[in-house]
């Protein structure tokens, strides 16, 4: 039961007692005035007042006044172990406060909260019991006692509002999970569909941006998306706004949450397809990046072929740079970027080995390494499992043109 429920039914019972007791009195009175005009053998029996039995049990009354007396009698009975109650219930309630006092103060904020928690009062129970609080004063209860009472009352009224508060909170949070994992799972798709497809998803992660700036698994898919749309598009212009832009979103997204692996990959992405459309300086600046980041998205999820497939890439790249790209780098950055052949088919074949059958490009360009350092058998098994696999994307496209130029030089 509720505590405002509780105090309603001690001043009920009070109420109860205050019109037995007239009642008694009343009765007394009347058995004061019967003594008075009776005998003295029948007021006295060995020196002893005679009991109310043998009060009822005298001659000349009449039955039912004796019936009445009988149950007035019972009546005084019960009243009187009543009062003994309620005078214990009324000395044990300052003691239970008490002991709620210390434990609400001395315990573990998180198990008041707990302990609380059955209790936990709605607006309108509030207003009944400080209708209680009242009550007890107008019913002639001590000011100190109704403002014990009160006082507890608000304690836990506070440490509820809290509570409360918190679950708000925490329902808050829930739905912007829901929200964001509906959103991503529907973006997921749409980044294995058609160029109208993609061209969606990158709409809707724009415009849902401000609401998921600060997520960081949001964020990966956005430079995605770039990437995505860069790739499809027609003019050079908007390839280069398009990979602009996505980096900018990488540098949000790595700097966000530096442990998130495919911020570091899409970044590092992004960075190399500006290598690819800029100047010499910042081709080469940005191919920096691109190794930097790489190598910690390995770091932080390195059973991902993806990463080693990106790796082996820029190992080729670097082992294929001119004699002026290579001084350009020596004069910006003190020493230029240093890799081989053996480097990139490492990392093609660490791809591999994660994923059988990962890509056609990936086997197009371990093909390509075997190649370049003379083994030929070993290139031509590498192409001919790159034939194998249909062309279904832009990278397998991409993929089909380095076939096309390794087809005469395998020829026996």
């Amino acid at each position: 039961m509720a505590h405002s429920d509780s105090k309603v039914l001690v001043l009920g019972a009070l109420a109860g007692v205050a019109g037995i007791g007239l009642a008694v009195a009343c009765y007394q009175g009347f058995k004061m005035r019967r003594r008075a005009s009776m005998p003295a053998q029948y007021l006295y029996h060995n020196n002893e007042l005679a009991t109310g039995m043998m009060f009822v049990d005298s001659p000349g009354l009449p039955g039912p006044q004796v019936e009445v007396l009988h149950r007035l009698e019972a009546l005084i009975q019960c009243v009187s172990e009543l009062k003994e109650e309620m005078k214990a219930l009324k000395n044990a309630i300052p003691v239970v406060h008490g002991q709620v006092s210390e434990e609400l103060g001395g315990g573990d904020r998180t198990d008041a909260r707990r302990a609380a928690a059955p209790h936990r009062n709605t607006p309108t129970r509030r207003k009944r019991a400080a209708g209680s609080i009242a009550g007890a004063i107008g019913g002639g209860r001590s000011s100190e006692e109704a403002e014990s009472e009160g006082g507890y009352i608000t304690a836990l009224t506070d440490s509820d509002e809290e509570e409360q508060s918190n679950d708000e909170q925490w329902e808050e949070r829930q739905d912007t999970t829901n929200k964001l994992a509906d959103l991503l799972e529907t973006i997921d798709s749409l980044h294995q569909g058609t160029e109208a497809e993609k061209r969606e998803s990158l709409c809707i992660l724009t415009a849902r941006r401000e609401e998921f700036v600060q997520n960081s698994t949001f964020l990966w898919r956005l430079i995605r998306a770039y990437c995505d749309v860069h790739d499809i598009s027609s003019t050079l212009e908007e390839k280069k706004e398009l990979a602009e832009t996505g980096k900018q979103v990488g540098e949000e997204a790595v700097a966000l949450n530096p442990t998130c692996a495919e911020s570091h990959q899409w970044y590092a992405i992004m960075c190399g397809i500006l290598a690819r459309i800029d100047t010499m300086q910042n081709k080469i600046k940005n191919g920096y990046i691109f190794k930097d980041h790489l190598d910690k998205a390995i770091e932080l999820k390195p059973e991902d072929p993806m990463s080693y497939y990106l790796l082996g890439r820029w190992c080729y790249a670097v082992a294929q740079l001119s004699w002026i790209e290579r001084k350009v780098a020596a004069a910006l950055f003190g020493e230029p970027p240093s890799a081989s052949i053996e480097d990139a088919l490492a990392n093609f074949l660490k791809a591999e080995e994660i994923h059988q059958g990962y890509s056609k490009l990936n086997y197009a360009f371990l093909a390509k390494c075997y190649r370049d350092l003379g083994h030929r058998e070993k290139a031509r098994k590498m192409f001919e499992a790159a034939c194998s696999m249909q062309a279904v994307s832009k990278e397998d496209e991409e993929a089909q043109k380095e076939l096309e130029l390794l087809f005469p030089e395998l020829q026996v």
